[in-house]
């Protein structure tokens, strides 16, 4: 059974802080953001593709908002669909 995730709030987004090594911020269905020892925040999301994992980034914070990259990922998530029925 996959493990819960609690979608991210934007002022979660806002607030995250820079430490020593990158984080994580889990938003659900692969998308995340990563913040780095910089203080960049940048919107990633992982995904696999026959069968090896892969890595799709929608650009950083706060230029793709929240709302933004969500968008992004189902848009990702719907053409990753269509692509595995043509390709094996």
């Amino acid at each position: 059974m996959p493990k819960r995730i609690v979608p991210l709030i934007s002022l979660q987004v806002t607030n995250a802080k820079p430490r020593d090594k990158e984080y994580k911020l889990s938003d659900g269905g692969g998308l995340y953001l990563l913040i780095t020892p910089s203080g960049g925040k940048l919107w990633r999301m992982k995904y696999r593709f026959g069968g090896k994992e892969k890595l799709l980034s929608f650009g950083p914070f706060p230029q793709k908002t929240l709302a933004d990259a969500r968008q992004e990922k189902e848009q990702a998530k719907k053409f990753g669909d269509l692509l595995s029925k043509y390709v094996q």
